[in-house]
């Protein structure tokens, strides 16, 4: 798959070139890579949950190169659908960094892919049986040119082809509300923290009622429209500057909420 698990964090932000290894055994993309000793049934994977999780830089440095080849970031993830060669990658990347700093975990629905923004959601069809599986794409890759995504290990036991190695499918993003106007349209800055993204009007403002009480800092509950249902989006800002951002994350965290951090 993706190399950025040994290290593509430090690769996308230094703009250094990764080496691609390949495999003599057709069932992995990866040399000494392969499924785990304990295998998974299709049904006790998970899809990923959707969320409005903020861009941030952590992944998403634009243009980047590997191996002497450019690579873009879209600017959006919004209807995108593409048909191409997916692959899986598995123990020999486990626990180890993704492109945005998360942590690989292959018993997790996720994937890599070259161009989409970072995290972003898509829909992934295995053409040849059916199955689909929702994947979390948090990482970079894959680097071989006749392939279009890189599945973990549970997403590829999902739609059916971890034995086989490759299989031609369609990916198809998920829109989501919340990442459309996280930046500052001046200076290019984060300037909110995002707490969630609701249904219920009722439960929005409360949060926000809540959030209010205990931040200096302007805390709102905005309708947007998303896959056809109205969404309403508590935010925090905007902030003066990414410090006092940092500040209120840590504000917020210590009283037991997970705002989406969006940093400078």
């Amino acid at each position: 798959m993706t190399q950025s698990s040994l290290g593509l964090l430090c690769v996308l932000t230094a703009v250094t070139a990764l080496v691609a290894c390949s495999s003599s055994d057709p069932k992995v993309a990866w040399e000494g890579d392969g499924a785990p000793v304990t295998s998974m049934e299709p049904d006790a994977v998970a899809d990923a949950v959707p969320r409005p999780d903020p861009i941030l830089r952590a992944g998403n440095t634009s243009p980047y190169s590997i191996d002497g080849v450019e690579y873009r970031v879209l600017p959006s993830a919004e209807g995108y659908s593409k048909k191409g060669i997916a692959s899986w990658y598995g123990t020999k990347f486990h626990g180890n960094k993704t492109a945005n700093g998360e942590v690989y975990d292959l018993y997790l629905a996720t994937a890599a892919h070259r161009s989409l923004p970072i995290p972003s959601y898509a829909t992934v069809t295995n053409l040849w049986n059916g199955r689909q599986v929702v994947v979390r794409i948090n990482d970079r890759g894959p680097f071989h040119p006749d392939r279009l995504i890189d599945l973990s290990y549970a997403a590829a036991v999902k739609l059916g082809f971890v034995d086989k190695g490759t299989a031609e499918v369609l990916v198809e993003t998920i829109t989501l509300a919340g990442i459309d106007d996280l930046r500052d349209s001046e200076t290019g800055e984060y300037r909110y923290l995002q707490l969630g993204a609701f249904a219920n009007p009722d439960t929005a403002d409360g949060l926000r009622e809540s959030v209010a009480a205990m931040v200096d800092a302007p805390v709102s509950v905005t309708p947007v429209d998303a896959g056809g249902q109205r969404l309403h989006r508590v935010r925090v800002g905007p902030v003066a500057d990414g410090e006092q951002l940092r500040y209120l994350r840590d504000l917020l965290m210590s009283r037991g909420y997970s705002p989406g951090l969006a940093l400078p």
